[in-house]
């Protein structure tokens, strides 16, 4: 009983969040703070070194499987890697079900998840910059796959 409790309170916390982070970008559109994203992914990153976790892969992996996602990373080149994220449901940890919609979609990438990731990798291996692009998003293909390509560059 104890457990289903708190699966509940989860629930409602993501659905709050989900509530939030749509109305941010009915009233501020494509104004959402990417320094915190960014800044909540290198917090992230932060722990898994503490944990030793420092291989961005590893890490990348590890942070989907806790979403309880499937990911595969793989490598395009020596300086470019796909991340391919499949959930059970067609269902986004950030912006929800999917819902068509191209700017919602787009603004959740730029703002949220692009700078949350590069924040993460930044911090695991300083000395490179990290470049993203979203190939495939839930919110938007109302699917159950999230695709995105990283290019690494030493700095």
């Amino acid at each position: 009983m104890e457990l289903e409790r708190v699966i509940k309170v989860n629930k409602d916390a993501l659905k709050f969040f989900q509530s939030y982070v749509s109305t941010m970008i009915d009233i501020g559109g494509g104004n959402l703070p990417k320094t915190i994203s960014s800044k909540l992914g290198s917090k992230l990153a932060k722990i898994y070194k503490s944990k030793g976790i420092s291989n961005i892969k590893e890490a990348l992996k590890k942070s989907y499987e806790a979403l309880k996602a499937k990911p595969v990373i793989t490598d395009i080149n020596e300086n470019t890697f796909e991340v391919k994220i499949n959930y059970s449901e067609s269902f986004c940890p950030i912006g929800g079900k999917g819902s068509t919609s191209s700017h919602k979609s787009r603004v959740i990438q730029d703002s949220i998840c692009i700078p949350f990731t590069q924040g993460f990798l930044t911090e695991l291996q300083p000395d490179f910059s990290y470049e993203g692009k979203i190939e495939e998003c839930i919110i938007e293909s109302g699917g159950n796959t999230c695709r995105y390509k990283f290019t690494i560059k030493k700095r």
